[in-house]
């Protein structure tokens, strides 16, 4: 059976420098997404021709570039991240083989074997951010995912992580101690599902 290898990290996008190649809808809306989730996320959007929900999110967030020209490998320099987003497969692959060769990691939207990452469905509660992957098999079923559990998780529960983290700076000990205690502490939330 298929398992899910991906290993998930968290990027924080204001000390990195994504570059999209693309200013239709799919590079609006990845550009959208990173800036839900960092809004000032130092973005490079690389197109012939942009959207215009594209060009008001560029003058909402002064860290997005918008560069209208043609794609060259030269836009990959000091670049750490790259999103192809067109909707041209020969340009898409094009950009994939700069990237690899600059050993930029790289995202091909919609072209799940060409993506060295993908972007996942993200569910957010305050300062808690769970990130949802299908493997690149069903972004419809991570949509639904989120859905559940946005709605099931509660909005007190930041208010719980910052109470957590005033205890766990007050705990004495070292890191094996402190873990042991906060695993204490925390027991309680899952104490029902146990009894069940």
């Amino acid at each position: 059976m298929e398992e899910n290898h991906l290993f998930p990290v968290f990027f924080k996008l204001n000390r990195l420098h994504v570059l999209v190649v693309g200013g239709g809808n799919v590079g609006h809306e990845k550009v959208n997404a990173m800036l839900q989730n960092c809004p000032d996320a130092n973005i490079t959007v690389v197109a012939t021709w942009f959207l215009e929900a594209l060009e008001a999110l560029a003058q909402k967030h002064h860290s997005i570039t918008l560069v209208q020209k043609e794609f060259s490998c030269g836009d990959l320099l000091g670049k750490d991240l790259v999103i192809a987003a067109t909707n041209l497969p020969e340009l898409n692959r094009s950009v994939w083989e700069h990237a690899k060769c600059s050993k930029v990691l790289i995202n091909v939207a919609d072209t799940p074997e060409l993506c060295d990452f993908y972007l996942g469905s993200i569910v957010q509660k305050g300062n808690l951010k769970i990130a949802i992957s299908t493997n690149g098999k069903s972004p419809t079923i991570a949509k639904r995912l989120k859905q559940v559990l946005q709605e099931s998780i509660p909005d007190t529960l930041d208010e719980v992580l910052h109470k957590l983290q005033a205890i766990r700076d007050k705990l004495k000990g070292d890191f094996s101690e402190k873990v042991k205690q906060l695993n204490e502490i925390t027991e309680v939330l899952v104490q029902e599902k146990n009894k069940t």
